[in-house]
């Protein structure tokens, strides 16, 4: 492995526990967290709840704000299939 190749993976790491540890304090202080894919249309996202559920949301603009709102809450199964694609397991 170069030292540019160690370099990437050593800040592949860095990012994944930095996004890791987000999740982890978001959650376990009652808050959401958004997760962003590629799979869905432009305007929408997951939001993970300390509870366990995922939802699908929608993201629109109302005059100068952005504001959401739910589309339907995920299965456990495309709610762990979520997790399991975004590393969040």
């Amino acid at each position: 492995m170069t030292p540019f190749e160690s370099e990437i993976l050593l800040q592949e790491r860095k990012v994944t526990t930095a996004f890791k540890d987000l999740r982890t304090k978001k959650l376990s202080n009652g808050l959401p967290f958004l997760i962003l894919s590629e799979d869905l249309p432009d305007g929408q996202s997951y939001l993970e709840y300390a509870d366990g559920r995922i939802e699908l949301q929608e993201v629109y603009e109302e005059a100068a704000l952005l504001k959401s709102k739910p589309i339907r809450v995920l299965s456990r199964t495309e709610a762990a299939n979520v997790r399991l694609k975004n590393g969040l397991f």
